[in-house]
């Protein structure tokens, strides 16, 4: 099992995680990325909806997570200027520059 932070813009947002299966993992994260945005999955596809729709029945407690292995964005296509590559280490500046010391 996966880990999921959502990360929406709603001012009450909990940032809530959800267990995900490997399978479902890469439904929403294809191609060994770990960043979405919601906006770009599509959630008319019927996979994509189970897979939606088994994610928010496994919330997991914040102590309770070992680790976060992808983070959905919802409402803030801003940030995708951070994540060109849609992988969290890879996150740059929109001008290029690195976001972390290494």
């Amino acid at each position: 099992m996966k880990n999921i932070q959502i990360i929406d813009d709603a001012i009450n947002a909990t940032y809530d995680i959800f267990s995900a299966t490997d399978e479902e993992f890469s439904v929403l994260f294809p191609a060994n990325t770990n960043i979405a945005f919601i906006e770009d999955i599509d959630s008319d596809n019927l996979v994509v909806k189970q897979t939606l729709k088994n994610l928010w029945s496994r919330r997991v407690r914040k102590c309770d997570a070992q680790g976060i292995h992808g983070t959905i964005f919802y409402g803030l296509e801003d940030k995708k200027d951070y994540y060109p590559t849609l992988i969290d280490e890879e996150a740059c500046n929109p001008d290029g520059s690195k976001l972390r010391q290494e």
